[in-house]
């Protein structure tokens, strides 16, 4: 851990992201950053499924920086989607959008997929990682009193596990939390090992 910090010191350190979550995770890995964020289409070929779909969003995001980033930069970016009986839920356009995909994923097991790039001069690294996560069955009134109170509009799926609803209705997580956070930290931290060590 010591070594990894030591050597990022020589790197300026982006997180293309403008997620909450994933500024506090990466911070709480210890590594210093900064935040760089660009407008960007998060759609992506229809013959994609799973994995494929946050993988190729995460690395078309850290595209938009090779022509900017210099020798001594390292770039993540990362898309998060849910995944359940085989739909995407992203984010709620609404309340009425966010209490649909509540109550798909309401007393059923669904997936949590997240693709992450790291870019560093001309070469780009990407991988996913998966979690998966069962919640009991809710009522609407749970599903609604967790919109009114959280406003869960900029999150995958319409709910952060980190939150009320993951607290009152997650009955199971198979794989890694923080994944479903929106970044699965030991993978990055891995990954950043292999590429600066």
């Amino acid at each position: 851990m010591i070594q990894l910090l030591e050597k990022l010191k020589n790197y300026k350190v982006i997180l293309a992201s403008a997620s909450e979550r994933r500024r506090q995770l990466l911070k709480e890995l210890s590594i210093d950053f900064e935040v760089v964020v660009k407008e960007f289409d998060e759609s992506f070929p229809d013959n994609l499924r799973g994995e494929q779909i946050a993988e190729y969003v995460a690395a078309s995001k850290a595209k938009m920086f090779t022509n900017d980033i210099k020798i001594n930069e390292l770039v993540i970016t990362a898309d998060t989607i849910v995944l359940c009986d085989n739909k995407i839920l992203g984010k709620p356009l609404d309340k009425t959008d966010a209490l649909r995909m509540l109550r798909e994923i309401s007393g059923k097991t669904h997936e949590v997929i997240t693709g992450v790039a790291i870019i560093t001069g001309d070469k780009i690294t990407t991988f996913t990682d998966t979690t998966k996560v069962t919640f009991r069955d809710m009522t609407d009134s749970e599903l609604n009193y967790y919109i009114d109170n959280y406003l869960p509009f900029d999150k995958a799926g319409a709910y952060g596990i980190q939150e009320w609803i993951g607290l009152a209705a997650c009955s199971s997580i198979e794989g890694s939390f923080y994944n479903v956070m929106g970044l699965p930290v030991q993978k990055l931290y891995s990954k950043l090992c292999g590429i600066v060590l």
